[in-house]
Order: C-alpha cells, then sequence, then structure tokens
C-alpha cells in the first residue's frame, strides 16, 4: 500500500505560477512512477505529466514547455511546477504512483488550483 498527500494547490492569477507538491509513504520501494492527472470540472480526468524509472518523463500536450514534473526518490516526493499559467488549468490536481509489486496505482486526494483571470 502507498499514501499519497498532496499539497501546494490554491488561486493563482493567469500567468503566474504554482508548485504542487506530493508526499509518499508506505511501500515506497515498489514505486517506479508518479505523476498528476487533473480533472476540470465537467470533463475527463487527464494526465498532466509522469516520471517513470524506465520511460523517463512525459506530458500533455497543453502543458508542455509551461509545466516541470520532478521527483526527489531519496523523499519520496513529486514535484508539478506550473508556469504560465491559465484559467485552463483550473482543476482538481491528483498525484498518483504506480507499483510493480503488486502492479497497481495509487491515488492521493487531490488539491484544487484555480486560475483567476
Amino acid at each position: 500500500q502507498v499514501q499519497l498527500v498532496e499539497s501546494g494547490g490554491g488561486l493563482v492569477e493567469a500567468g503566474g505560477s504554482l508548485r504542487l507538491s506530493c508526499t509518499a509513504s508506505g511501500s515506497v520501494a515498489e514505486i517506479y512512477a508518479m505523476g498528476w492527472h487533473r480533472q476540470a470540472p465537467g470533463q475527463q480526468q487527464i494526465l498532466v505529466a509522469r516520471v517513470s524509472d524506465s520511460s523517463g518523463t512525459t506530458y500533455a500536450e497543453s502543458v508542455k514547455g509551461r509545466f516541470t514534473i520532478s521527483r526527489d526518490g531519496a523523499k519520496n516526493m513529486v514535484f508539478l511546477q506550473m508556469n504560465s499559467v491559465t484559467s485552463d488549468d483550473t482543476a482538481v490536481y491528483r498525484c498518483h504512483a504506480m507499483t510493480k509489486n503488486p502492479l497497481a496505482v495509487y491515488w492521493g486526494q487531490g488539491t484544487q488550483v484555480t486560475v483567476s483571470s
């Protein structure tokens, strides 16, 4: 089992920056990938960014060049640096962790990001 706790969400003005953090606990040695999804009101949840031991980093097209994902393995944390945000970035952001034994995906509770124009 892996537990995930996000922090760093809030209200930010368009064009500004925000940094999300996610801390994992539990069976962290089994984690091979961590990342972020988001779900805007009335829309499906989408993958925003992921960092994997095997395949590096992956970004949604809509955030490339603006968002940066990074992982601190020693602290079992993953970060999402969000720059040049727009109202389209308003959503609930959820951290996820993928483990190899057992093969599973774990989710955080989510943190609200609201971009004001």
